[in-house]
């Protein structure tokens, strides 16, 4: 499926599914980062500028480079933004949980509670002012289990719950490029589309160091596992290492209790 199609597709399902709840404003984390800015571009596009509210969550590992990339991202959108910094909430967890934890709150469990603590706060958000929250995460996190449970899986409805990552530069490059065939600005600043994507919880933190793999590797052996139905062995014949292909099949597995408590998102087939 083109970049376009898959374009049109996730909005379109993200405008049925929030007003077919009864909403009218979403509610979106902008860390920055390739996901949350095409998650926002599409909500714009299918609700107006107007019913889009970015959220800005600064951490103790949060690059200026981040900030700035979603500032400019709202402002070619035009939306509005707020930023709520999760440091001090943070502390206050390493604080309480420190000592129940062994003596700090450190490695997967300090990552994961800032992404709670940020998940908590756009809720607030979305209690407060009756905005739907939306889900910025992509398939093949939520195939690899590269998510926290009750922090980034959180969220009504996921509009690119159903396309891998490589797809979602795709995707993003189409819809900039779209933009300026028709005289517009480019709504993803381009830096967002050359870094390297990191999830920013500890220190030079990179999701394909993270995974183990590059994402161009995992979504074509993702591709061929789980849109296509080829096993370990049928994968490796194709070119592929072994080991690394036994490793993406067997974490995929593995996170599929993950995967039964993540959002909804658009039923099409995309890799049919």
């Amino acid at each position: 499926m083109q970049p376009s199609e898959m374009y049109r597709i996730c909005t379109g399902a993200l405008r049925d599914y929030v007003t077919g709840a009864g909403f009218t404003d979403v509610v979106i984390g902008l860390s920055g980062g390739i996901d949350s800015s095409v998650v926002a571009v599409m909500a714009a596009d299918a609700l107006g500028a107007d019913h889009v509210h970015g959220v800005l969550l600064p951490g103790p590992y949060s690059s200026e480079h981040s900030i700035f990339d979603a500032e400019g991202l709202a402002r070619n959108l035009h939306i509005e933004t707020r930023t709520i910094s999760i440091c001090e909430p943070f502390e206050a967890f390493e604080r309480v949980l420190g000592a129940a934890c062994g003596g700090e709150l450190s490695g997967l469990a300090a990552e994961n509670t800032q992404a709670r603590c940020r998940m908590t706060c756009l809720m607030a958000l979305s209690n407060a002012h009756d905005w739907m929250m939306l889900n910025t995460g992509n398939k093949s996190e939520s195939m690899t289990g590269y998510s926290t449970l009750y922090g980034d899986t959180a969220g009504a409805f996921a509009p690119m719950g159903g396309i891998y990552k490589t797809d979602v530069y795709a995707v993003a490059r189409w819809r900039n490029d779209r933009a300026l065939e028709l005289g517009e600005i480019a709504p993803i600043p381009e830096n967002v589309l050359v870094k390297p994507p990191s999830a920013e919880l500890s220190a030079d933190q990179s999701d394909e160091e993270s995974l183990g793999v590059d994402y161009a590797t995992l979504d074509r052996i993702l591709v061929e596992h789980i849109e296509r139905g080829r096993d370990v062995d049928e994968i490796a014949g194709m070119g592929f290492d072994r080991a690394q292909v036994a490793e993406v099949v067997s974490r995929a597995a593995s996170y599929a209790f993950k995967r039964a408590m993540e959002p909804p998102y658009p039923t099409a087939d995309f890799y049919a």
